[in-house]
């Protein structure tokens, strides 16, 4: 009994050590970048929003362990040259709160982000997503096709595929994983891991020197936003399977980018098959380009946004 009451005692206090340690682990991450933006209320739910620049509104919307912050590190900048560009935290990540696990898929996520968009006084921008965000873009031109203009999927998932979820999102999706492994994860991976797995995500390209700095990977180890991230990614291919059948219905003008060398995403898969998919999409092909060419090919996405405000009529 007593042996029971001393383990009972350490792993106590182990949890108490955890739990500390994440907690000061999410305070120096928001410490070191706090949110820039504002909030905007959807029915209760906070969403954080940045504005830059000024013209027709084009909204983006970031991937996985993400946040607006990717979004600023060279697309939006660039972008801000010629339109009102709108960037959104999806629920759950950055500084926007989590959607119920019930409401947290890509449909509702862009039913939130379109209300927000119209909270700012933008009913029909364009929309760009990178990534799951481009998911997220997919269906709101599916789900509401009058409040867009043009859509611009860049590197985005869009059909279905085989590949397994990875193990990490297959425990921390699932309860006990959320409530037991998602803390230690915050508590005791360094920052340095998820900047080291950047390099992954960038292939073949370089990672930029500055990105890791700029983008703030103690955000993505928060454990509000792991458990979040986690959730949408293991309900993506079902909700996936449902949506591509719908792509026909999209109607506004769509210019698809994304690179032929992209591990993360197939091209052939995702972009070649969503061109078909969409009557009168254009893609645009990155020759030896990887999963990030908001970054790494920042020109060509701004060409493509460019042509997509041209063909919807607001240049």
């Amino acid at each position: 009994m007593r042996l029971i009451l001393v383990l009972a005692l350490i792993a106590g206090g182990f949890w108490a050590l955890t739990l500390w340690r994440a907690a000061r682990h999410e305070d120096r991450a928001e410490a070191s970048h706090p949110r820039r933006g504002q909030f905007i209320e959807v029915d209760g739910t906070r969403i954080h929003a940045e504005v830059l620049g000024e013209g027709p509104d084009l909204v983006l919307i970031h991937g996985s362990n993400g946040s607006t912050r990717d979004m600023t590190y060279a697309l939006a900048p660039a972008l801000a040259h010629h339109f009102r560009v709108i960037l959104f935290d999806r629920p759950g990540l950055g500084y926007s709160d989590a959607l119920p696990h019930d409401a947290a898929g890509i449909d509702h996520q862009a039913a939130v982000l379109a209300r927000a968009a119209q909270a700012l006084g933008s009913d029909r921008p364009m929309v760009l997503g990178h990534s799951y965000g481009g998911a997220v873009a997919l269906a709101w031109a599916v789900n509401h096709p009058d409040a867009l203009s043009a859509l611009i999927p860049v590197s985005a998932a869009s059909n279905p595929w085989t590949t397994p979820l990875d193990l990490l999102y297959r425990v921390t999706s699932n309860p006990f994983g959320a409530a037991i492994a998602v803390p230690m994860i915050t508590a005791y991976v360094p920052d340095w891991y998820v900047t080291r797995s950047l390099e992954d995500v960038f292939a073949p390209q370089a990672e930029p020197d500055d990105y890791a700095n700029h983008f703030g990977p103690g955000l993505s180890l928060r454990r509000g936003s792991l458990r979040a991230n986690a959730w949408h990614r293991a309900i993506l291919l079902d909700e996936i399977r449902g949506l591509h059948l719908r792509y026909g219905e999209i109607a506004v003008p769509t210019e698809i980018v994304h690179g032929t060398a992209d591990d993360t995403v197939n091209f052939e898969l995702h972009a070649v098959n969503l061109s078909n998919q969409i009557k009168g999409a254009n893609l645009t092909a990155l020759d030896g380009i990887g999963h990030m060419p908001h970054h790494v090919a920042v020109d060509a996405v701004v060409a493509a946004v460019l042509r997509a405000a041209q063909r919807a009529g607001l240049r």
